[in-house]
Parts: C-alpha cells; sequence; structure tokens
C-alpha cells in the first residue's frame, strides 16, 4: 500500500510542477507550425499531462488507493504529547494531522524531529498548532514572544503585522509545522484576560478583517496554511466554550458585525475552524455549530449577505478538553457528528482514543448514516490543503 499511494502522491505533485512549468515557461517567441502543432512533452519525452484530464482524475487515483480507514483516518487532527506519541498514532493509524499544543514535549519541535514523524506517513502530514500570539503561544521559547491580536492592532501598522507574521511563519516552518489556527477574527471588546480578550484585534469588524488579512497573509507566504477562528463568531459570545455552552446573538446581528471578516476572507487562500457556540436563527436548539450542518451550509453557501462560497477546508475547535462539546458528546460522537455536519477535519487533544473513534466511524460508513461520498469529499478538500492532489 505505501508504494501505491506514494506514487499517486509523487505522481500529482509531478503533474502539478510541469503544468505549472508549463504555464510560466512562455518566451515571448512565436512557435513554428510544427513545433505548434507537436504536443508538450516532459524532459523524459513524455506527453504533458492535460490539466483538465488531471483535474478529473487526479483525486479518484488518490481515493482508488486508500482504504475506507485510511480516508476516515486522513480526517483527523490530533494533539500529540512528543515525537514517541506522533511516531506511533502515524504509523499506526495513518491519521492526517497531528497538533502541537502546550501539552507537547517542546524537544519535538527544538530538536527538528516533526520531519522524522511526518516519515511515518503514507501522504503529506498536517502538522498543526495554534500560535496566535500573546498569551497563547506555543513557540515563544524558541521563536521568541509575539504580541497579542489586540496589542498588535494597536501598535503595528498593517504591513509590520504582515513581516511579523511572515517571519513567524518562517520560523514554524522552519520547526515542521505546515498548519497555524490563527488569526483569530472574533470581533470582540472584552477585558483583555477573558475568553476571546486581547485574540482579538478590535470590537471593529473592518479593522479585524485588516490586521487578520496582514496576519494570514504573511504565514501563507511563509508556506503556512492559516486558519482563521471561530466561525461564525465567538466575540459577541454568552461566556467560555471550555466550561460550558455559548449562545451567540441572533444570526441576523452576526451578519452586519461578527461574520464580516469571515466573509471578507474566506476566498483568500486560508481555513476555517467551527466554534463550539449556539446560534439562534441558524443551529438547532442544544447543537454547537461545529457539528451543526447549517453552519456548515451558511460557510459554504459564502457566509450570507452575497460572499463568496468557501472551498477550503473546515475545522473543528477541541472537541475533547471543551464542556460546550464533553457535556453532550462521546468523542465518537462528536467526530461522526461534525464530519456528518460537513467538516472535513475533526480535532481533538490525546491519541488515546483514536483507534476506537475509526471503529466508530467505519461502523457509520457500512451502515449508511455517514455516507461514503461525504467522506471522499472531505477526503480531497484535506488533501488539496496539503498540496497532496493538484486540482
Amino acid at each position: 500500500m505505501r508504494s501505491k499511494i506514494s506514487l499517486v502522491v509523487a505522481a500529482t505533485f509531478t503533474c502539478a510542477g510541469l503544468v505549472a512549468g508549463c504555464a510560466s515557461g512562455d518566451t515571448g517567441a512565436e512557435p513554428t507550425p510544427s513545433a505548434a502543432a507537436a504536443p508538450p512533452t516532459t524532459p523524459a519525452g513524455e506527453p504533458t499531462p492535460d490539466p483538465r484530464t488531471l483535474a478529473q482524475t487526479c483525486g479518484a487515483d488518490l481515493l482508488a488507493n486508500l482504504s475506507q480507514r485510511q480516508k476516515l483516518a486522513q480526517l483527523l487532527n490530533v494533539g500529540v504529547t512528543g515525537t514517541a506519541d506522533a511516531l506511533a498514532v502515524v504509523r499506526d493509524e495513518q491519521i492526517g494531522g497531528i497538533f502541537v499544543g502546550s501539552w507537547t514535549d517542546e524537544s519535538m519541535l527544538a530538536n527538528r524531529e516533526v520531519p522524522q514523524v511526518a516519515s511515518a506517513s503514507e501522504l503529506p502530514l498536517m502538522v498543526t498548532i495554534d500560535e496566535e500570539g500573546g498569551r497563547v503561544s506555543r513557540v515563544s521559547n524558541l521563536l521568541g514572544p509575539d504580541p497579542s491580536a489586540r496589542v498588535t492592532a494597536a501598535t503595528m501598522t498593517v504591513e509590520q503585522t504582515y513581516q511579523m507574521a511572515l517571519e513567524r511563519g518562517r520560523g514554524l516552518a522552519d520547526l515542521g509545522i505546515t498548519v497555524n489556527y490563527a488569526p483569530v477574527v472574533d470581533v470582540s471588546s472584552q477585558p483583555d484576560n477573558s475568553v476571546i480578550g486581547d485574540r482579538s484585534f478590535s470590537d471593529d469588524p473592518a479593522t479585524v478583517t485588516l490586521y487578520a488579512d496582514a496576519y494570514a497573509r504573511g504565514m501563507r507566504d511563509a508556506g503556512i496554511l492559516p486558519v482563521i477562528k471561530h466561525f461564525p463568531g465567538h466575540g459577541s459570545g454568552s461566556g467560555d466554550s471550555h466550561t460550558g455552552a455559548v449562545t451567540t446573538p441572533p444570526l441576523e446581528q452576526l451578519q452586519t458585525s461578527d461574520l464580516q471578516p469571515f466573509r471578507d476572507l474566506v476566498d483568500t487562500g486560508v481555513g476555517v475552524m467551527l466554534g463550539h457556540l449556539e446560534v439562534p436563527g441558524l443551529t438547532a436548539p442544544n447543537v454547537p455549530t461545529s457539528v451543526s450542518p447549517d453552519a456548515v451550509a451558511l460557510l459554504r453557501g459564502g457566509v450570507g449577505y452575497g460572499g463568496p462560497p468557501f472551498t477550503g477546508p473546515i475545522f473543528t475547535d477541541d472537541l475533547s478538553g471543551m464542556q460546550a462539546i464533553t457535556d453532550r458528546y462521546d468523542i465518537t460522537d462528536a467526530v461522526a457528528a461534525a464530519l456528518g455536519a460537513g467538516v472535513d477535519v475533526a480535532l481533538w487533544l490525546t491519541t488515546d482514543d483514536v483507534p476506537r473513534v475509526l471503529d466508530h466511524l467505519e461502523t457509520l460508513v457500512a451502515s449508511g448514516e455517514l455516507p461514503a461520498q461525504r467522506v471522499d469529499e472531505a477526503v480531497l478538500t484535506v488533501a488539496r490543503a496539503k498540496g497532496a492532489v493538484p486540482c
């Protein structure tokens, strides 16, 4: 299985590079009639794949070389305690990603051990972190401190924010990180030490959008996928989802404030994280947005008021350590509900439950309760985000 999957991935990267090379190799000279008629070839003399054909087949090839359990595993992003823990879960279950948090042994990053973990994966491994700056920082001992979002917006220009994120992103990439669960785009005037507080750039949606865009661009230009959060907006929520249920103002009110940064940024090459929020006028009673089909539909459909549709990866917030979820769901049910709702990546904090989560998901797919097509769509969305397929 390793050789088959590796060949598929290698082929997709090669094809993507060849297509890009054809686009960028124009010298401006007029071709001779014979040259114009000849199909483009690779250096080995083989025809260059037609990008239209590639777009139709590359995803199907990848899916055909994955078992159902491997597909489901690609949709899990799980916190690890260190290199040994990460190696074991990647090697044994081929999960799609690992999450580096405050509980992770810093030596995994400091000693540059992430590539060792990634090498155990059949497909590119998503290595994630929540490096926001300020009080939510996992690498300050390695890369130095960065200011909180609120301090950033109060003391730095937009260009300085971009440069700060670019430098931080390059540092993260050097440590092996590929995805950062930042920036926060919640609109909030909460006190600095509250759940969102100084993690928010501002209580003004336009300011949040401006600075979050600069931060996200810096991350992207450093090779890191930024993930904006917490959709559809935690800044006006009633409490802390770590400690219990949170209700936001009605959807119509969010449309003119909290949702504006998401609406403006979803088509800029970002991922989106769903919060555990109950939204009157959007979610069903007692159903947090992280497991809500209605919340996913709102995001995919353009965030209301004519925004662009979102086609990138959708992540949950932590499903194992936040009482807004754990008071209602076992981890197996939370993951299943999130994926069934249309989420692409289920995130939680320990590797212990990975086998039983996958067992449960396999049972649901076999019974039809979790549609196999939904799983395939999510696998391809995740694979595109990783660069494992070029279409």
